[in-house]
């Protein structure tokens, strides 16, 4: 059974009043607090006068599956800042990884663009189609991304598995189709066994890949299942040799549009505008966020686009610049990098209270201070090579030692909220009322609740470095692909096989001009357009990017920690801080002790060779094995040594690397 927000008691869990600077510390003060405040933006303050349904919409506009091998899941976030699941179950309890479902509703608006209500089947007959498709294996292998001009130029990519020439060919073999299928009513294919609402397309000619499957909820709303996570080779003796781009190989991956049309009670019927789905990764670090997220990167295209405004000074420090910090802060539970920074980096502790509330004070005194830490992060406008800038992250360029884009560059609109904070240009409004508690996005004005699927969807996924990322890539950072904001427009001009036929080498010019007689990859999309440009099969590009080491031996520059953890508190070392049989120094060790979350992927045992290369291969059958980084509050324990947050988050379910055995793992004798 799926976890439902929607059950969840009132003061059980989710977005609780309480002041935002407590004794306890900022652990306490998780995103929740602030979610309604960060996302009830421009609008209205009642319900609209004018109440016709003048035009239909599918919301979150671009939605997020994420694969499990386990029969069990749970709602992809509905509300900003709210975490999927509170319980942080995210395994069923045999090593499985449960599936995340994204749930798909209709809003009416009127003519003036206001959410007037959503459409439900009490209003009438609502008909979805969902088009899916993985066509990673008939596109061009991955080097770089192609927009970053002469600052990190694009590597031109060869065709994956080449050995197919005519485009006949590459269709039938190479893509993954599961061709439109259409659901409608309420409550159907509740036990997803039914064949026709399946997304099922074929591999090679010979092996069927089950992308997903097509759910109705009690009120007539789509719910879109993906994959199991599988990855297989349709050709014997064929092991993994490249990060990236592997012939042969094939994923459950997919993205493709949602379309829906309603047949009102009246008899009418009108169509909405579409959405999109992408089924992506398990987040194996789903209760903290990426301080840049893909909410982030596509606000900054609907900005450079002009069709929204960046936020007016003075701006409140709660809602657009204390999440940064905040979510910055967190990453010390994910990367040693971060954890140590201050040591190449001089700010302070963003998790700190005292601190924060230094961040917090708009005073002209505090101007130098506020300017101290401004200045220790990189600016996306400089051509330099910002090496000890935060974040300490590699960014899209890592392919060219002097590049500036070699380091992680927060986007332009956000550092121009951080200047307006440096430069005092804010409301100190840290301290106010929190908002209300918030468990489901049914508790929210109907005003709001569009821009809060949006959000919710796209809050969790990483903003960069995309090379290629870990849920979508470059592409999206680019106005081309959408028809409004954050809607993703479905390609009129293509070929219905999928297949797009840029040349013997994707290169740059042809990525955003196109080729021939055939459209640009940079432009309006088909199903399987999104995900193509990620790594084949999904589970090794996982695991290579976990740290890259240069000639200095510390700090190691990292990769979406968010997502993809780096160095983590391990559950049984957890148990150890908790246990008050220990002594404060013993305890206290086990704190500060970090281990990597990749720990035993390249081979364990005697005389294990433990190479690159093994972890590739091995990430492919061992990825639902590794643990999920969560949230724990620590027990009432008076003994408990200062130093030690009431709440941190802990590596929790994590399997055994060893792929002969069961999967548990022995976290030693039980406590006396």
């Amino acid at each position: 059974m799926p976890f439902d927000p929607s059950e969840q008691k009132p003061g059980s869990s989710g977005l609780k009043r309480r002041d935002f600077l407590s004794q306890t510390g900022l652990a306490l003060l998780a995103m929740p607090l602030m979610a309604r405040a960060a996302f009830a933006q421009n609008t209205a303050a009642g319900p609209p006068s004018d109440t016709a349904i003048a035009t239909l919409a599918v919301y979150p506009p671009l939605g997020i599956g994420r694969v499990g091998n386990s029969d069990e899941w749970f709602y992809a976030p509905e509300v900003p800042g709210l975490p999927a699941l509170p319980n942080g179950n995210y395994k069923d309890g045999t090593q499985r990884i449960k599936k995340q479902v994204q749930r798909f509703r209709i809003y009416g608006f009127n003519k003036a663009g206001q959410p007037v209500r959503e459409i439900t089947a009490r209003d009438g007959k609502i008909e979805w189609t969902v088009h899916t498709a993985n066509t990673k294996a008939a596109w061009y292998g991955f080097n770089n991304p192609l927009d970053n001009d002469e600052l990190a130029p694009g590597l031109p990519g060869q065709k994956r598995n080449q050995q197919f020439i005519a485009n006949d060919d590459r269709a039938r073999m190479l893509v993954i189709d599961a061709e439109p299928v259409t659901i409608a009513g309420a409550g159907i294919n509740k036990t997803g066994d039914i064949r026709r609402y399946a997304m099922i397309g074929k591999f090679w000619n010979k092996l069927d890949v089950k992308l997903g499957h097509l759910q109705t909820d009690d009120d007539g709303r789509l719910l879109v299942f993906p994959g199991d996570g599988v990855s297989r080779s349709a050709v014997d003796n064929n092991p993994i040799s490249n990060f990236s781009d592997n012939d042969g190989w094939q994923d459950d991956w997919c993205d493709g549009p949602v379309q829906a049309t309603v047949t009102l009670n009246d008899g009418s019927s009108m169509p909405a505008e579409n959405g999109w789905v992408a089924c992506s990764g398990p987040d194996f670090a789903p209760d903290i966020p990426p301080f840049v997220t893909l909410y982030d990167v596509l606000n900054d295209v609907n900005i450079e686009a002009q069709w929204t405004e960046p936020p007016k000074p003075p701006l409140s420090f709660r809602k657009y610049i204390y999440p940064f910090f905040y979510r910055l802060g967190l990453m010390n539970w994910l990367a040693a990098a971060q954890n140590l920074d201050r040591r190449w980096i001089d700010v302070g502790n963003f998790a700190d209270p005292d601190y924060v509330a230094r961040l917090a004070n708009p005073s002209i005194n505090n101007l130098t201070f506020r300017h101290s830490v401004f200045e220790a992060f990189r600016d996306p406008n400089d051509a330099g090579l910002q090496q000890y800038k935060l974040p300490y992250m590699l960014g899209d360029g890592i392919n060219y030692a002097g590049s500036p884009l070699r380091w992680f560059r927060i986007p332009k609109a956000q550092y121009a909220i951080l200047k307006a904070w440096a430069d005092g240009d804010f409301i100190d409004d840290l301290g106010g009322n929190a908002p209300e508690t918030v468990t489901a996005i049914e508790q929210l004005p109907i005003s709001e609740q569009p821009e809060a699927l949006t959000r919710a969807a796209l809050d969790p996924c990483s903003g960069g470095a995309f090379h290629p990322g870990v849920e979508l890539t470059w592409p999206l950072r680019h106005r081309e692909l959408y028809r409004a904001p954050f809607r993703i427009a479905l390609s009129v001009k293509r070929d219905a096989s999928l297949i797009q036929d840029l040349g013997q080498l994707l290169t740059p010019e042809k990525a955003f001009d196109g080729y021939k007689n055939t459209p640009p990859a940079i432009a309006p999309q088909m199903p399987g357009d999104l995900t193509r440009w990620m790594g084949l099969p999904w589970q090794c590009d996982a695991f290579s990017c976990q740290q890259v080491v240069f000639a200095n031996d510390f700090p190691n520059a990292t990769w979406w920690p968010a997502l993809l953890p780096i160095d983590v508190l391990p559950e049984v070392f957890y148990e150890a801080v908790i246990n008050d049989k220990l002594s404060a120094a013993e305890r206290l060790k086990f704190f500060n002790s970090r281990v990597a979350w990749s720990r035993g992927v390249a081979g364990i045992g005697y005389h294990a060779e433990a190479s690159y290369s093994d972890g590739l291969n091995q990430m492919v059958y061992l990825w639902h094995r590794m643990g999920f980084v969560v949230k724990r509050q620590l027990p009432d324990d008076p003994t408990r040594p200062p130093g030690i947050p009431p709440i941190v988050y802990v590596e929790v379910d994590r399997g055994s690397m060893d792929l002969q055995g069961d999967g548990k793992v022995f976290h030693g004798p039980p406590r006396r």
